[in-house]
């Protein structure tokens, strides 16, 4: 094996490596940004007291969708 080809194959993988964390951290800046915009939270109502907001913190705890 040439040293030609060698430093061909070990480009090839440090290149795809770097190409691979810069997609990874585009797709993390967007998901995080995805996470930031949203208008639902702005447009709830405050709770006005203790027992309220107790009750709207269990109710959101209990709907949310289940992670997989």
């Amino acid at each position: 094996m040439s040293i030609d080809r060698l430093i061909n194959m070990i480009l090839r993988r440090l290149v795809g490596r770097a190409v691979n964390a810069g997609v990874n951290a585009g797709i993390r800046a967007i998901a995080k940004r995805d996470k930031g915009q949203g208008t639902e939270k702005s447009a709830r109502p405050l709770p006005q007291d203790k027992a309220t907001a107790q009750k709207g913190r269990l109710t959101g705890r209990n709907t949310r969708p289940p992670r997989f």
